[in-house]
C-alpha cells in the first residue's frame, strides 16, 4: 500500500505519458486526413451537418484534420495545451455525434466519446511541468 501512496508524487510524469500517448494517436489519425486534400476535408466537414452547420464543409474538415494532426504534436509538447485540449474535445464531440448519426450507435461512437472525456479532463489538469507551457 505504501507504493500506491507514493505514486501521487509522479503526477507530472503521468501527465507526460498521457500527453505523449494521446498526442501520438491523434497525429496518427490526423496526418492522413490533413494530407488527404480538399476532397477528404469536404468529406470530414459534412459531419458538421449533424449540428445543422451546412456551409463551408472543406473549411470545417480542414480544421478538424489540422486539430488532430498539429494539435496532436502540440499535445505531446505541451504547447498551448489547454487550447488544444478544448479544440480536441470539440472535434471528438462532433466525431461522436457523426458516428452515432451514421447508425453506429454507442459502440461506434464510443472511442470518440472516451477521447472527448479524456481531453475535457486534461483542460483542468493542464500539461504538467514536463511541457513547453510548464503549468
Amino acid at each position: 500500500m505504501a507504493l500506491f501512496s507514493q505514486l501521487g508524487n509522479y503526477k507530472n510524469f503521468g501527465l507526460l505519458v498521457m500527453r505523449a500517448g494521446l498526442g501520438a494517436m491523434m497525429m496518427i489519425h490526423g496526418l492522413p486526413k490533413i494530407t488527404g486534400g480538399p476532397e477528404k476535408w469536404e468529406q470530414l466537414g459534412h459531419a458538421m451537418g449533424n449540428l445543422n452547420i451546412h456551409f463551408a464543409p472543406v473549411f470545417w474538415g480542414f480544421m478538424a484534420a489540422l486539430t488532430e494532426a498539429i494539435g496532436g504534436l502540440f499535445c505531446i509538447l505541451g504547447l498551448w495545451f489547454r487550447l488544444v485540449s478544448i479544440l480536441m474535445t470539440i472535434v471528438m464531440i462532433v466525431a461522436a455525434i457523426s458516428h452515432y448519426a451514421a447508425g453506429e450507435g454507442i459502440a461506434g461512437s464510443g472511442h470518440a466519446i472516451e477521447l472527448a472525456f479524456a481531453f475535457f479532463g486534461l483542460i483542468f489538469l493542464g500539461p504538467g511541468v514536463y511541457s513547453v507551457d510548464k503549468s
